[in-house]
């Protein structure tokens, strides 16, 4: 089985822009969580699409499906955990809960606030996983990465050949990640950034999927006015 996961548990904190977290805010002609779902909706290969959702906002996230005609027999609606892996947590236990995992189940995890994700993305994705067990999407580094342990001073400027921005989707073979999560000390947990990050604390190989640089997060006011004008490149061009 094939699960997708849209990870929408964040309140939305560095925006500063509306009432409500980030993804709900309009882009185009809807929600910006509404286009993410519909380019997983596009990939007939899930078996089912997940959305981790703050418990506040789960009747909200609801509605919204309803009113852009996604049903409940495409995207079950989850309850968030504390944080990012939590939230993964949770959806892993539904999909537990209602279809049992086996040794092949996977699951490709994204960012609600990713919109312009692709299928090539998702379909490298659920190939890597496959195969790997473990993989993350990254692009190159194009900028010089600096490193300062004080924020005032550099450290280190390591070389950027070995560099890599991380995106999502973040996809993995289900037992493992669950398994692997669940042999972390509560000091390892806390120090996650991400979900494979839970892989390369234990030592575990992650496989590298090429990302795409309009695979952008809207995390502030200016990511969202990027938005807009990649929104209405895309529009003219189509």
């Amino acid at each position: 089985m094939i699960y997708g996961a849209v990870l929408a548990g964040g309140v939305g904190s560095r925006m500063k822009m509306a009432d409500m977290p980030k993804q709900f805010l309009e882009l185009g002609d809807r929600p910006i969580i509404i286009h993410t779902i519909e380019k997983f909706l596009t990939v007939s290969r899930f078996d089912k699409l997940f959305i981790g959702i703050h418990g506040e906002w789960k009747i909200y996230i609801e509605d919204l499906l309803s009113k852009y005609g996604i049903s409940g027999e495409q995207v079950i609606v989850v309850e968030g955990g504390n944080d990012r892996n939590g939230t993964i947590m949770n959806v892993i236990k539904k999909i537990e809960e209602l279809f049992g995992i086996s040794g092949q189940d996977i699951i490709v995890t994204h960012d609600a606030v990713r919109p312009f994700l692709t299928r090539r993305i998702i379909e490298d994705n659920i190939d890597s996983a496959l195969k790997y067990g473990m993989c993350d999407t990254v692009l190159s580094a194009t900028d010089t990465i600096v490193v300062s342990q004080d924020g005032g001073f550099i450290s280190d400027i390591p070389d950027r050949q070995f560099m890599y921005q991380g995106q999502t989707p973040q996809s993995f073979n289900i037992k493992q990640l669950k398994e692997l999560y669940e042999s972390l000390s509560d000091d390892q947990k806390n120090i996650l950034t991400d979900a494979c990050k839970i892989c390369t604390i234990l030592g575990k190989k992650v496989h590298i999927v090429e990302g795409d640089v309009y695979n952008m997060k809207i995390t502030t006011p200016g990511d969202y006015k990027i938005a807009q004008a990649i929104l209405g490149v895309m529009v003219t061009v189509d």
